[in-house]
């Protein structure tokens, strides 16, 4: 059975990127009937944060990944990983070093004298004698000296280390005891059962020293697959300079989860040309063997066009719920469904579903100058006046429209002569959804009203 994790540090928001890495293991535990976990990597005290572990559960809740089992906190499990220190100092695979920071940073500087790589140099490998005294050693883990580390990977394919180029005696344990990152996630991964390994490849060249521990520990070692990261449009590794990278401000900006997740799965694997997938397709067809091996570019206009196609899809229901999270409540408002069916098709964000619901439920404050100028005159205000006197009983959208253009005809004008001036009246600008739509939503007695106060305003002018 294949089982995929998630295993992020606590250290600030869910980033886009890591979001993405979720993804992909959720959806390759999914397709194979398989198992997703969540871990928190919260071993480093000092930097973690309650608000960022929050942060990650309230984005994996809003974009609906389900993990499996229960969340697993690196922080409960200390005595898990001395355990398995204490197993490789017994074995004579590790050992403890007792040099000081002041003798490495003086055997780093002499080696860049000599211009060689920076490496220990394993004077304690092999210590048999009187520890020195005072000093709280660490516990590092006795690697190759020579040769290669090769592994096959599921995105790059075959994969060299040198040892020689990029490996020492590594740290395993602090001086406090704690364990180190490398350390810690080859044991978690391990007794996790975790079978396939999905991540940026900003970790490759943690992987040779993770196959390091896997064998001395014993474990088998899972497969890995390192996905190029996500550039900003410039080329650049995306950052904040691009836009957000929280996820949790996309939710804020009005983007749905389900857009959001169909973007991000795109930045990476392919189906062809298709470009648009329900979660249900993605758990058909996510392999990530498919994945690319370049980076990917994020493209705002891609993730717009996206979402306002999943708004345009979305129900009444879903659409009105989502809306009650940006403080506009429909529960009360009779044509709630017409006033939502008439907007969403131009919605690119939930934002703006918002911004043009509430410019038809509410009186207009103050014009659009330029609309204003534009369509407000002495000829277009008689034509309002006109209009509103007929307007003696609540109609739908198709009598509506079958009174204005007996209108029009009995006073010898067009559609453009009272639609654009109305709409001014009734929102406060000259773009709405359908006029007749809008009549409907309203109902007479308002936009008697409405076209009364801007005719006052007039006067004022």
């Amino acid at each position: 059975m294949i089982v995929t994790r998630f295993a992020p540090s606590p250290t600030g928001y869910l980033h886009i990127g890591g979001l993405r890495t979720a993804l992909y293991n959720y959806l390759y535990a999914r397709a194979n009937n398989g198992k997703f976990l969540l871990r928190i990597e919260d071993t480093d005290l000092k930097r973690n944060k309650i608000e960022a572990t929050n942060a990650i559960i309230e984005a994996f809740k809003w974009c609906k990944l389900d993990y499996d089992g229960e969340l697993v906190y690196q922080s409960d499990r200390f005595d898990i990983y001395k355990k398995y220190i204490q197993k490789l100092l017994d074995e004579g695979k590790a050992y403890k070093c007792y040099m000081t920071k002041d003798e490495l940073d003086e055997l780093r500087k002499s080696q860049e004298a000599m211009k060689i790589r920076p490496k220990y140099d394993g004077r304690y490998r092999d210590f048999k004698g009187t520890p020195p005294a005072g000093i709280d050693p660490v516990i590092r883990i006795k690697a190759p000296i020579s040769g290669t580390i090769e592994f096959k990977d599921g995105v790059k394919g075959e994969v060299k280390f040198n040892v020689d180029d990029m490996l020492d005696d590594f740290i395993i344990a602090r001086s406090d005891g704690s364990p180190t990152y490398n350390f810690t996630v080859v044991i978690d991964d391990a007794l996790m059962g975790v079978t396939d390994v999905i991540r940026g490849d900003d970790h490759l060249s943690n992987t040779p020293k993770q196959i390091i521990l896997y064998e001395a520990l014993g474990f088998k070692t899972p497969n890995f697959y390192h996905v190029a990261m996500i550039n900003g449009p410039d080329g650049q590794k995306l950052s904040k300079r691009h836009g957000a990278t929280d996820v949790m401000e996309y939710k804020k900006m009005g983007y749905l989860s389900e857009a959001l997740l169909n973007f991000l799965v795109r930045l990476g694997w392919s189906h062809g040309d298709d470009e648009i997938f329900s979660m249900k397709e993605l758990k058909e067809l996510f392999d990530p063997h498919n994945l690319s091996k370049s980076s990917s570019s994020f493209n705002q206009s891609k993730l717009e066009w996206l979402n306002q196609h999943y708004i345009k899809n979305a129900s009444f229901e879903r659409l009105s719920h989502e809306l009650k999270e940006f403080d506009l409540n429909l529960d009360d408002v009779k044509h709630a469904k017409l006033l939502i069916d008439s907007i969403k098709e131009r919605s690119v964000t939930l934002l703006q579903m918002k911004e043009m619901a509430n410019s038809i439920l509410n009186k207009p404050q103050s014009y659009n100058e330029k609309a204003y100028k534009k369509f407000i005159n002495e000829n277009s205000l008689k034509l309002l006046a006109s209009f509103s006197e007929i307007l003696d009983k609540d109609m739908d959208a198709l009598e509506y429209e079958e009174l204005t253009n007996k209108f029009l005809e009995k006073n010898e004008a067009k559609l453009k002569d009272l639609a654009q001036p109305l709409r001014i009246a009734i929102t406060g600008n000259s773009v709405s959804p359908s006029i007749f739509e809008v009549l409907e939503i309203l109902g007479s007695d308002e936009v008697k009203q409405r076209i009364k106060n801007l005719i006052n305003k007039s006067k004022e002018l």
